[in-house]
């Protein structure tokens, strides 16, 4: 039995998503014939080249003569410098893959890359006095990152064109995401996929061809991580069961498992026949059981089928979860390593961690160990079922990844990495002299020491991230966070002290938060950014899901849950009514731009109300907050 598994476009750039990889080399140390590909580097790499730029030069020529309005700069900038970016793709692109680094003299040297829309982002770095824009943002970075940020600039003016001339759905880490995020209805998905194909669909469907071709699966496992993984997915499926019906399509992932727990719409499995909820490896392996006649349907293990027309949930109590130390060590044969771009997108020496660069990727520990965030999917297994592996297995795990790859670089993808085990690796890594790169989640909790942090960078630990979310003790303290804004700038700049950098989640919109505490929410992450506590940040709008405290006690946040339609396909996101009426799409623009700025060290001592292009209220919280208590945590240290 020949099982192929598949991540459909998009995600990111730089590496390849984990979950094939866990499944093929869990799926391998059990006898099968496990096989893995990447659609949607593949895409990627299909558009951009010497051919797909002539395959979408030749589109637009042809839609230009029968178009009513004037084309988008993108498209109008692309046409009229088609030669160039014809000359240049296939160079750009073997120079992001890290397989001709000496273009970089010829990409600096300002006569290489045709310079469209997004280019407009140097201005930023012009200097007074006219000289070159970019000698003050790089400093002494080197002419390869250089190099990088601007062809990741024209990356980008690539997907503006292909997005504004050719298909609205696509963007370079995500495909036709709106059509899926939160969807109650199949229709929407449904049409797209049942209207004419764009230029993007036919190279997909190529790619879906190449493939069964290649592989000629058995099987054919879908992991759909993200909304903007789920149209290409059903379109891949759709193909696979015309080009081969005996084939079985099996879908999974973050998507299914956080937005289809109700799916009740039997159309899903004209493209599918199986959908697995929460982890894979068992639901897959009963699965395989089953269609080599060893297993009834009866024993599914949390498995969506048809049956007489609707949709049922196989599952029985009999059965269990494999556990994380028996999971297997993941593999990424298969999987073009080489061929994956690195792309610098913000100069941010934290923010750039990822896109740039290649990870291999490992859970420490399956779950969270705090599970108490109100905001949290916490009732669902990928949160709320903790479960830990031995130091030493981990490191072995490592040790045949750096081997089969020939990367030492790690990306640990944990919900919060916990303290214990992060100190116990760092211990083992020291110890058996295993020299790795790695960064991963945490939560900023005080067992962070000063003394645990060294360890950690001396292990290898480069980055951090973690949520600060709405900076206000008032509003962490409602949503059950466990720590205060103090301690985060303790632990955080202990962190930064051993040398290992910093992101801060931030959350805006959070119900019942005022516009006084938003103003003062970014004033004290303007102090720990001033303070060197974090490097690097993101705010998120606050969003109630249907699987977290608040979604489901929403009375207990003071807040109101607006009538939902009725869903047979998708649902997560809940519109709420908050008592407090605040404008939180006004705040956004200016928390955004605050921050872009912070994260270039400029503005540090402005007052935050100037970020906002509207009258807001003075920030009420004391300047020195941050800085005073750093230095009365070290008085109490040094005593």
């Amino acid at each position: 039995m020949r099982i192929l598994l598949l991540t459909p476009p998009m995600t990111q750039l730089n590496t390849p998503y984990p979950a094939t990889a866990y499944l093929t080399g869990f799926l391998r140390e059990r006898g099968y014939d496990a096989r893995q590909a990447d659609p949607a580097i593949e895409l990627v790499l299909r558009l951009y080249s010497h051919a797909g730029l002539t395959a979408i030069r030749d589109e637009l020529m042809g839609r230009l003569e029968l178009a009513a309005r004037p084309a988008a700069p993108s498209v109008r900038f692309f046409l009229e410098n088609a030669a160039a970016y014809l000359r240049s793709v296939e160079a750009v692109m073997r120079f992001l893959q890290g397989r001709d680094p000496s273009l970089a003299l010829r990409i600096n040297g300002g006569d290489f890359l045709p310079e469209g829309p997004r280019f407009s982002a140097l201005e930023q770095f012009t200097a007074e006095d006219g000289e070159d824009p970019l000698a003050w943002a790089f400093g002494a970075l080197g002419s390869q990152d250089r190099a990088k940020y601007l062809a990741s600039l024209y990356l980008d003016d690539l997907a503006d064109l292909v997005r504004d001339g050719i298909d609205a759905r696509f963007e370079l880490s995500r495909y036709g995401e709106k059509l899926a995020a939160s969807a109650p209805s199949f229709d929407p998905l449904a049409k797209a996929l049942a209207d004419p194909p764009t230029l993007v669909d036919r190279t997909l469907d190529g790619i879906t061809a190449d493939l069964m071709a290649q592989h000629r699966p058995d099987v054919v496992g879908l992991t759909v991580p993200f909304p903007g993984n789920v149209y290409a997915a059903f379109r891949i499926a759709r193909l696979a069961k015309q080009l081969s019906p005996e084939t079985r399509i099996v879908m999974g992932g973050g998507y299914v498992n956080t937005e289809l727990r109700a799916l009740a719409e039997p159309r899903v499995f004209d493209f599918v026949d199986f959908i697995t909820l929460d982890d894979g490896e068992k639901p897959l392996l009963n699965i395989l059981e089953h269609l080599a006649g060893k297993r009834s349907q009866a024993g599914l293990l949390r498995t969506y089928v048809r049956e007489n027309g609707s949709v049922c949930l196989k599952t029985t109590a009999s059965e269990h979860d494999i556990p994380l130390k028996d999971a297997g060590t993941p593999t990424y044969d298969g999987l073009p390593l080489d061929r994956y771009l690195s792309v610098l997108e913000m100069l941010n020496p934290m923010h750039r961690v990822w896109s740039d660069g290649r990870w291999n990727k490992l859970t420490l520990a399956h779950g969270c160990y705090w599970r108490k965030c109100n905001f949290c999917d916490i009732s669902l297994d990928y949160i709320g079922r903790y479960e830990e592996q031995a130091a030493d297995l981990i490191v072995d795990k490592i040790e045949r990844l750096v081997q089969e790859t020939g990367q030492s670089g790690f990306h640990f993808v944990d919900e919060a990495a916990p303290p214990r085990i992060l100190a116990a690796l760092a211990e083992r890594l020291i110890a058996r002299g295993v020299t790795i790169s790695w960064w991963g989640n945490v939560r900023f909790e005080k067992t962070f020491s000063p003394v645990l942090c060294q360890k950690l960078k001396e292990s290898g630990c480069v980055a951090v991230s973690g949520g600060l979310e709405v900076a206000s003790d008032r509003l962490l303290e409602l949503m059950s966070k466990g720590v205060t804004v103090e301690q985060v700038a303790r632990v955080t700049h202990a962190m930064t002290e051993a040398g290992i950098l910093v992101h801060a989640y931030l959350m805006y919109g959070f119900p019942t938060q005022t516009e006084q505490e938003t103003v003062d929410a970014l004033e004290r992450v303007r102090q720990l950014f001033a303070e060197g506590c974090i490097q690097s940040a993101y705010w998120h709008r606050f969003s109630a899901t249907i699987h977290s405290p608040i979604g489901q006690a929403p009375e207990r946040f003071g807040i109101r849950l607006s009538p939902m339609p009725a869903a047979t396909f998708a649902q997560n996101d809940l519109a709420f009514e908050d008592p407090t009426s605040v404008d939180h799409d006004r705040l956004g623009e200016g928390l955004r731009k605050a921050l872009y700025n912070f994260m270039y060290g400029i503005g540090l001592d402005t007052d935050v109300r100037f970020w906002f292009d509207a009258p807001v209220p003075k920030a009420r919280v004391p300047r020195r907050l941050v800085a005073d208590a750093l230095a009365a945590h070290d008085a109490r240290r040094s005593r």
